[in-house]
């Protein structure tokens, strides 16, 4: 499995999926900064990464155009920092793996994931 972290994200993230045992790259690497959500996610699907953002947008472009990848890993709490939820994130990484392999959405919060199996069916 191999993560895509967007540029609303620390680029510290990419360290913390090495340690874990996965491949990352932080998009401000292989893109520019200022690329369309479209962009990222085209980039994603094309080179087999999955989406670890903070931003809405991503779920919203799967929903309206009904993709059946990237999956998407969003996160949804005010710190976003690796020190504050990195080991939420791995866990949500080993426990969906299978979901996010097939094509999947996953919401994280300090409480709880929900997870959506895509492609999203209105």
């Amino acid at each position: 499995m191999k993560l895509l972290v967007d540029m609303n994200l620390p680029p510290r993230w990419v360290t913390i999926f090495s340690s874990a045992g996965y491949e990352s790259v932080h998009w401000s690497l292989v893109g520019a900064p200022t690329a369309s959500d479209r962009e990222i996610m085209s980039w994603a699907r094309t080179n087999g990464y999955l989406v670890f953002t903070h931003d809405l947008d991503f779920s919203a472009l799967l929903a309206a155009t009904q993709e059946e990848g990237p999956s998407i890993i969003q996160v949804r709490t005010q710190n976003i920092l690796p020190e504050a939820i990195g080991n939420l994130v791995i866990e949500a990484l080993r426990q969906f793996r299978d979901e996010l392999e097939q094509g999947a959405i996953i919401t994280l919060d300090p409480v709880r994931a929900r997870v959506r199996i895509l492609p999203l069916k209105s």
